[in-house]
């Protein structure tokens, strides 16, 4: 979604890092909401998910095996990966070639659960998600499936955007531009969710992460409820630091 919206936030914690980790299913509008609290909060932005699908398109590009976890590793480690880290501005490219929109096809969406749940490719992306993260001197806004508890355990604000599996399917198909069958949305959003979850929990909020669930909201306003979660908890984490 690309809609403007009213002003944005005052800086918060400014000089200090403010890391705001959001986790949540397909379709749950992680990608959007997080994109636009990262512009209204002035802060950087990385869709991790995003490098998933460009290691997936680079090991389908030269031939990898996605069965062979050995070779889906070592793509990972040579993936030449430019990801865009600003809210304002959408761009993936391996090896110079933009995959910005390559990488949403519905051939990648049925195979980067395959790279996803291969071990050692997700230890060398995590890597390079924390190393993006301290570039932007921890001020960031980082949305993926294992971020609250994996790649930004001590984020200073951790939440799960959850909706129905009725919203999530709606919106991904508007999203899509009515272009899938209503099989090839459950494949993109329930199906690869189950095979996700063999290797990371993003549909059950851990200790001290937030749920923000926004199957009856709005754009705009689940928007406003991220922002109001993301204050919330600094200014409550500034009152008791006083």
């Amino acid at each position: 979604m690309t809609q403007e919206l009213i002003a944005t936030v005052d800086v918060l914690r400014p000089g200090k890092s403010l890391v705001v980790a959001i986790d949540g299913p397909s379709g749950s509008g992680k990608s959007s909401v997080s994109k636009e609290v990262a512009r209204r909060l002035k802060l950087a932005y990385l869709d991790t998910g995003a490098m998933y699908r460009a290691l997936t398109w680079f090991c389908l590009d030269n031939g990898t095996d996605l069965d062979d976890g050995a070779a889906v590793e070592a793509a990972s480690k040579s993936l030449p990966l430019e990801i865009s880290t600003s809210p304002l501005e959408e761009y993936v490219r391996v090896g110079g070639t933009d995959v910005t929109l390559a990488i949403r096809e519905p051939s990648i969406s049925a195979a980067v659960s395959a790279v996803a749940t291969t071990l050692g490719a997700r230890t060398e992306l995590i890597r390079r998600q924390r190393e993006l993260i301290e570039k932007h001197h921890r001020r960031m806004v980082v949305e993926g499936r294992d971020i609250t508890t994996v790649v930004a355990p001590h984020a200073e604000v951790r939440m799960l955007l959850t909706a129905s599996e009725e919203a999530r399917l709606r919106r991904r198909g508007i999203q899509l531009g009515g272009s899938q069958s209503a099989e090839q949305l459950a494949a993109q959003v329930t199906q690869r969710d189950a095979k996700d979850s063999t290797v990371v929990n993003f549909t059950r909020a851990a200790d001290g992460v937030v749920t923000l669930d926004s199957s009856e909201l709005d754009f705009a306003g689940t928007v406003d409820a991220a922002l109001g979660i993301v204050t919330g908890i600094v200014n409550h984490q500034a009152l008791r630091h006083d």
